[in-house]
């Protein structure tokens, strides 16, 4: 499902010519919507400008528009409330910033105190871009709807509407005296303006691509402009700006250009280019090139001047900010960090880890894996060509699964070491992976006309098991049942399949969906399957194949679904940009989630369903803590077996075992809040006394890692290896008692 949105997203991100690139280090807890506790990532940078005294960088981005301090590289602020940033300016005296943003908007801000100053609405499509003119009482905005319209900075009031553009505006420019405004388009012209009267005076044409960036030059009598920003065969022009005649075409960039701007002393143009990652510097005057700047790995590179000149800033879609010595041409300082949207996000089965999945769209995708506790990140994997639609865990964490292109790589959690199983040539790309809940076969779905298949491979050998065929359209989701048996596939063709997962069978077909399924999900005992096609969900009986129920209220596709560990709650996410909790029991609403700025591509739990972790099309991870602010008590408990309530917690609490299922072995974390007595006494389905851990007196604190939590072999209390099935365990810390479900699978 997420390669058929692709091209909205790029219609939204690369047809949009955003520019978009990504900072770095870990993100500051700032402005965090109601109910997250902690957010991973910053979001896409879709522009860089320094202050008019280069001490700060502003930087719009996919949350807000955040704030650093150019000589620590730190962070000073989030200014938050729209909706997606496309661009950003600083007022001439520094003392405002505007931003242009996707909910058609454009935001004033006091520089200093962060304050939102004032709202100007007018515009009914998104805005791409805003500019200051160079007194500091007008700003130029350009936007999808075609217009760019003038705005009286004291008042907020339009101005002037300047109407011809046959496309949307990707950049303004104001000429340094104020009078004229340049205007750059998807419908491959310049055009300017007189601003004092809206006056159109001249259309440049001679590119034959959209016109990405437009710039006048320090003495305002040269026009520079890019085009083919999204990849495509593009130059660079200079224009006389005063009678509008061609001067000289620039070429070197390997692909389109995505961005020019002329250095303040005028000796220097600088370009960002499409697809080859390198910034360049030119000549303005010969068009020569005087140098490449080149250390970026990716496509999209937008460029700002430093005020005095001497200094470049690059950004780009492999995630970095680079600052550049203008006169040697040597990188000065690297941040680093996520690009474009996240697509997936995963919890390692202890809940220490989260992984994500962060796709570049056309140009590469990254792996990153965060600390769960503290945001940290502690792993970074780059280097794939194609997008990461999803990642998995295996059952005891060691191994982490993900699609690449048309490669199901694995990567050792533990030693660094990656793998990956190629598949034959003509295949298709790999839409989701999923490992059985023995953690022995892996499951990898694919999208293309040549290729609707699943793909069951040996996780220790892989090779091939099985080519499941059926499908009659692209495979979008897969999922295991709990007991490993049955494989749930969901996809474009409208249907759902239901496979024996040992031998490759099909077993039933379910139909009902009337728009693509792009995701399944079971229930944590089984007993209920779970699908997403458009705005719609259904809840299914996967032994009979009997529709139980339909579940509506997102206004457009359901990207997501995840059950908590107990069963009682269903999470779901989609293109409205909310996440949806419901009641198991009931199927009622129980909360709406609110914060991303995009689509929620991807949902999960944590192990004891305290935590739910959602990524977005934005470039973040948000990790939502269920309490009382979400109107949510998910529980930690297994069904029927109600502990606690999310927002009254205990500090004593007993996890989930993990991995889950299992065979022959398992750990089963829990924490203490004050020194006890621990036993563990396991039961099997019947109530029948298996086995009694006594763990002993044991110190306040977390035992949850595989030194610490109390270790079962799956011997009952003779000796003997249990049978695969269902049990219990009973956990009991001086004066607290709990109980859950565990599932042993052979």
């Amino acid at each position: 499902m997420k390669k058929l949105i692709v091209f909205k997203l790029c219609l939204l991100l690369i047809g949009a010519l955003f520019r978009p690139i990504s900072f770095a280090q870990n993100s500051p807890q700032w402005e965090l919507p109601e109910g997250v506790k902690s957010r991973l990532g910053k979001g896409w940078i879709n522009e860089i400008h320094f202050s008019p005294d280069g001490t700060r960088l502003a930087v719009a981005s996919s949350i807000g528009v955040w704030l650093y301090n150019k000589a620590t590289q730190q962070e000073v602020a989030l200014l938050a409330g729209q909706t997606y940033v496309n661009s950003v300016a600083f007022s001439p005296d520094g003392r405002t910033i505007a931003s242009a943003s996707v909910d058609n908007t454009i935001r004033l801000w006091n520089t200093e105190t962060g304050e939102h100053k004032r709202t100007l609405n007018g515009h009914n499509k998104s805005v791409r871009i805003v500019a200051f003119s160079t007194d500091g009482v007008t700003i130029a905005s350009g936007s999808s709807d075609a217009t760019i319209r003038l705005w009286n900075t004291e008042t907020g009031q339009i101005v002037q509407t300047l109407e011809g553009h046959t496309n949307a505006v990707d950049s303004v420019a104001f000429s340094p005296d104020g009078r004229t405004i340049a205007s750059a388009s998807g419908d491959n012209t310049i055009r300017l303006w007189n601003t004092a009267t809206g006056e159109h005076l001249r259309t440049l044409s001679g590119h034959t691509n959209a016109v990405s960036s437009v710039a006048f030059s320090p003495d305002g009598r040269t026009i520079a402009s890019a085009s083919g920003s999204g990849g495509w065969n593009g130059t660079i022009r200079l224009w006389d700006a005063n009678t509008g005649k061609p001067l000289r075409t620039i070429t070197g960039h390997k692909s389109g250009v995505s961005s020019v701007v002329f250095s303040p002393d005028g000796l220097y143009l600088a370009s960002g280019g499409g697809l080859d990652g390198t910034t360049r510097l030119w000549n303005p005057n010969s068009g020569k090139p005087l140098r490449t700047l080149d250390g970026h790995t990716g496509f999209g590179v937008n460029v700002a001047f430093n005020p005095d000149g001497s200094t470049i800033a690059s950004g780009i879609w492999d995630g970095t900010l680079r600052l550049w010595s203008v006169a040697t041409g040597e990188s000065i300082q690297t941040v680093e960090g996520h690009t474009s949207r996240i697509d997936s996000v995963a919890f390692s089965p202890d809940g220490f880890t989260i992984a994500s999945a962060s796709s570049g769209l056309c140009c590469g995708a990254s792996i990153r894996l965060w600390d769960a506790d503290t945001g940290k990140t502690l792993h970074t994997l780059t280097g794939f060509s194609s997008i990461i639609d999803s990642i998995v865990f295996s059952p005891d964490g060691g191994t982490l699964a993900f699609g690449a292109g048309s490669a199901t790589h694995l990567f050792k959690t533990d030693t660094g070491f990656r793998g990956q199983v190629h598949l034959p040539l003509g295949a298709g790309w790999v839409e989701s992976v999923a490992f059985s809940p023995v953690g022995n076969t892996i499951a990898s779905a694919f999208a293309w006309e040549r290729d609707n298949t699943i793909r069951l491979w040996d996780a220790g050998s892989g090779e091939t098991l099985h080519t499941l065929t059926g499908h009659t359209d692209w495979v979008y989701s897969v999922a295991f049942s709990p007991d490993a048996g049955v494989l749930a596939s969901g996809s474009k063709d409208l249907t759902i399949r239901l496979w024996d997962a040992d031998t490759g069978k099909h077993l039933r077909t379910l139909t009902g969906h009337t728009s693509s399924v792009s995701i399944v999900a079971f229930s944590p005992d089984g007993r209920t399957l779970a699908s997403g096609g458009g705005d719609t969900m259904r809840l299914w009986n996967p032994d009979t194949g009997k529709s139980l129920r339909t579940l509506t209220g997102h206004t457009v596709a359901v990207e997501s679904l995840a059950f908590s560990p107990n069963g009682r709650t269903l999470a779901s996410g989609g293109w409205d940009r909310t996440i949806r909790l419901w009641d198991t029991d009931t199927w009622t609403l129980l909360a709406e989630l609110k914060g991303h700025t995009t689509t929620i591509l991807s949902v999960a739990f944590n192990l004891d369903g305290s935590t739910l972790s959602s990524a977005g099309a934005d470039g973040t991870v948000m990790l939502w803590e269920l309490t009382s602010s979400t109107g949510v008590g998910v529980g930690v408990e297994p069904l029927g077996m109600q502990i606690t309530t999310l927002g009254n917690i205990k500090r004593t609490a007993l996890l989930q075992n993990y991995p889950n299922p299992f065979n022959p072995e398992t750990w089963i974390p829990y924490q203490l809040a004050n020194d006890s007595a621990v036993t563990l006494t396991i039961y099997n389905q019947s109530g029948h006394f298996v086995r009694r851990l006594d763990i002993g007196h044991q110190k306040s604190g977390d035992y949850r890692d595989r030194a610490s939590a109390a270790y079962w072999d799956g011997r009952n209390q003779n000796g003997e290896c249990v049978t695969s099935g269902a049990y219990y365990y009973q956990f009991r810390a001086g004066e607290y008692t709990a109980s859950r479900r565990l599932l042993i699978v052979k």
